[in-house]
């Protein structure tokens, strides 16, 4: 086995990266001793290449670009097993959704997630509705279809109008 030694350059890194961060809800990222608890409990690491603690060292050292754009960020689960388990306390998982935040509003966003949002504002679900289902409900003596956006198209078009205000419809390519 043998050590990588890499040197870090600072023309790459930005200063304000982590405290963005910190200020988004993160604050306590800076509590970070990357002892890798987050890394060894984590259930999406043992079946993909994704290293929390790696993500999170990238942030602390303001290697902004490198974060967003990495599709790391989009492997966590959410299952909050690396908060359960840091010694620090730390919110891991906020910490990646906030990296997830920045990096859609820096216009990283993998495609099946843009997919997924843009079929939301067409049809109001990420999910949708099949006529197999819609006989199953009415075979359980439910309504074809659920009391959501199906049911209520004004919902659908407050939805788009909330993802147009903030600019969601533009930053998914959605064009409705």
């Amino acid at each position: 086995m043998s050590v990588r030694r890499e040197t870090l350059d600072l023309r790459k890194t930005d200063s304000d990266f982590v405290k963005r961060v910190a200020e988004s809800g993160g604050e306590k990222i800076l509590l970070c001793v990357q002892c890798g608890t987050c890394s060894g409990g984590c259930p999406a690491g043992r079946r993909t290449a994704y290293r929390t603690r790696q993500v999170i060292r990238r942030a602390l050292t303001g290697l902004k670009d490198e974060v967003l754009s990495s599709q790391d960020i989009w492997l966590c689960s959410t299952c909050y097993t690396c908060l359960e388990r840091c010694p620090r306390g730390i919110n891991v998982t906020d910490v990646i959704l906030i990296l997830r935040n920045l990096a859609v509003q820096a216009g990283f966003m993998l495609k099946p997630h843009k997919d997924v949002s843009a079929y939301l504002l067409r049809t109001g679900h990420a999910v949708p509705i099949i006529d197999k289902y819609k006989a199953l409900r009415k075979e359980l003596k439910l309504p074809e279809l659920p009391p959501t956006t199906h049911s209520y198209p004004e919902a659908l078009d407050e939805v788009r109008r909330i993802a147009n205000k903030t600019g969601f419809d533009k930053l998914i390519g959605f064009e409705g």
